[in-house]
């Protein structure tokens, strides 16, 4: 993905990214091009570039990255603004030219990446080069907000800032960028006559539910978290409580996609209509989860993550990781085919040859959007999978996610712990950890019993422990470990049928498959010639075999069984007709991984199917 996305973004053919930061460092002449957000899209590939670096190091893309970030210093101005559709009129003699704007400008969320992908450059290098010029913005930034105006606060749309800040915080430890961030939050509350598609019609503080913009209200409920890790205070804590119930339970897709409708209105009915805003790929009304409209931009969804991932942070609580994990193996993944080169904008759960209405975005993978904000998301998250894997606190290791991989780590009191995993997940449930360095203090490995497994057994040297556990939960193992002890974990995962509440109307008396982690499709490409994915229904009595496939796109595990098929041809324009019960006959159906969908050229596809 990083070489590819390089390709793309060095040059000028689709946009500008790479190359407006050459103009505004004064190395090529030209104007800006691109969407206000291009610098934030790039700093996100910086960062993926960054972290890969900490696992896999590589001379050509060190030195890749040093003459990229040498370029935006000289492009940085002097009191550390950088923001290149400004740098670059003001290079061309615009005078009227300056920060600020307007809030459609982006500024503070391509800043807020640029901090957040200094920090990550830091971390993966150890070089400084880039956090210094991270830091020259955060001055600006200081500087700028000193005596903040309503019209300054509404200056953070879709706020990578709020993240970004904490990072630069936790990467150098100095209390005024802590304070900083507690400054933006403290802006809100200046805005009067604010709207849901920013999430400043009421004080954040004051907030019990999701509403509107998705991706900017994700990367609000991250930045909130952020900042209550780091200052305990139960205000910012109260609504993060309320508003993570309301997504999980009467908003979110079963995939953990966020953002159901293209276009929303919230809050929608209410009694003040002057209150009422128009929002863009909107969290809408509870239960409204629409399967053929929906629009589920992937960086919501990777806000999702974001958000879910600081809010385990700062507790500990395993439900938080479930929602990671959910969302990282389906709306997340689905986001890149197979290739790495080619991204799906929105995520719909159906996908049908002929649609109702004409719809922004492609509804096949294609290598450029016009918003290219997704791909760069995406390539970062991908990078950074690894660091969600595992957590430490003073004396304990928790596993969060199932993936073969080794983890060398110091626990505080500086006890050395590398352990590996092996493992086929997410396609079976058996992990095996093997300690094979540690001192010789007692500590905890806590390994996370995933809230959709109904059961565990864990063997220890191979021999049964009698533990109890208990789904969306950690099991604690404490000893003083031994270098060559063995534990294995061993995760049933049978077929799950999923319905969902009745409210969510589109899904009424229909029902998705899930094993592990997995939620699973109907895809058209796996159904008899001649049979359409509105033709089948699903018996109650359908017997669902799981069976690993190595042939299939690079090897997965699908599930096959016998389904029914009614054919629904005939209809043309008319909207109802008198019902006719047409005769069934079975058919074969091969369901794969929602995420897999879409990489074998056009299909239709189906999360919920009838019963």
């Amino acid at each position: 993905m990083i070489p590819g996305m390089w390709a793309l973004m060095e040059g000028t053919n689709y946009s500008h990214y790479y190359q407006n930061f050459r103009i505004a460092a004064g190395l090529a002449p030209g104007r800006h091009r691109g969407a206000q957000f291009n610098d934030g899209d790039f700093y996100k590939w910086i960062e993926a570039a960054s972290v890969v670096l900490a696992a896999k190091p590589d001379a050509e893309l060190e030195q890749q990255l040093e003459e990229i970030i040498g370029v935006m210093a000289r492009a940085q101005r002097a009191d550390g603004y950088i923001h290149t559709p400004v740098i670059i009129r003001q290079r061309n003699g615009d005078t009227q030219a300056k920060p600020f704007e307007s809030p459609l400008n982006f500024e503070t969320y391509n800043l807020g990446h640029l901090l957040t992908a200094a920090s990550a450059h830091y971390r993966a290098t150890g070089r400084t080069n880039f956090l210094t010029l991270a830091r020259k913005a955060a001055d600006f930034l200081d500087e700028a907000f000193r005596q903040p105006t309503p019209e300054l606060a509404r200056c953070s749309i879709c706020p990578s800032h709020y993240m970004g800040i904490v990072a630069l915080y936790r990467a150098t430890r100095e209390s005024r960028y802590l304070e900083l961030a507690k400054k933006f939050f403290a802006m809100r509350d200046l805005i009067t006559g604010g709207g849901d598609d920013n999430q400043d019609r009421v004080p954040f503080r004051q907030q019990t539910n999701a509403m509107g913009h998705a991706v900017r209200a994700n990367y609000l409920y991250a930045g909130a978290a952020d900042l209550f890790a780091e200052t305990g205070e139960p205000a910012l804590w109260t609504p993060l409580q309320w508003i993570w119930t309301n997504v999980v339970r009467q908003k979110m897709y079963i995939t953990g996609g966020c953002g159901a409708l293209y276009d929303g209105a919230s809050p929608d009915g209410a009694r003040d209509q002057r209150s009422i805003t128009r929002v863009h790929q909107a969290y809408g009304r509870n239960y409204q989860l629409p399967n053929l409209a929906a629009h589920n931009e992937t960086c919501a969804n990777i806000g999702n993550v974001l958000w879910n991932w600081r809010m385990f942070l700062a507790t500990g609580e395993a439900r938080f990781m479930d929602v990671v994990e959910l969302a990282l193996y389906n709306s997340v993944l689905a986001g890149v085919g197979l290739d790495g080169t080619n991204f799906f904008y929105v995520n719909p759960l159906r996908q049908l040859d002929t649609l109702p209405a004409e719809l922004r975005w492609s509804r096949a993978r294609v290598p450029y959007v016009s918003s290219f904000c997704c791909p760069p998301n995406l390539v970062r998250t991908v990078a950074q999978t690894g660091g969600y894997a595992y957590s430490k606190s003073a004396d304990a290791i928790g596993i969060n996610l199932y993936g073969g991989s080794t983890l060398t780590t110091q626990l505080p009191d500086g006890q050395l712990v590398k352990l590996t995993q092996e493992t086929e997940y997410p396609w079976n449930g058996r992990v095996r950890l093997s300690v094979m360095e540690c001192g010789e203090k007692a500590f905890a490995l806590k390994l996370r019993i995933p809230g959709w497994a109904k059961s565990a057994t864990v063997r220890l040297n191979h021999a049964p422990l009698e533990l109890s556990t208990i789904p969306a939960s950690y099991l604690e193992l404490r000893r003083v470990w031994r270098a060559g002890d063995v534990v294995e974990l061993d995760l049933p995962m049978p077929v799950q049928w999923i319905e969902a509440n009745p409210l969510v109307e589109e899904a009424l008396n229909q029902v998705a498959i899930k094993r592990g982690p997995l939620v699973y499709c109907l895809e058209s490409t796996d159904l008899p010639r001649g049979v359409r994915l509105l033709d089948v229904t699903i018996p109650w009595n359908i017997d669902l075999v799981p069976r690993y496939d190595g042939h299939l796109l690079g090897g997965m595990v699908v599930i096959e069984g016998n389904a029914l098929a009614r054919p629904q041809d005939g209809w043309g324009s008319e909207l109802y007709r008198e019902f006719s019960s047409k005769p069934a006959q079975t058919v074969e159906a091969r369901f794969i991984p929602y995420f897999t969908w879409g990489n074998r050229g056009k299909s239709e596809m189906s999360v919920w199917l009838p019963r």
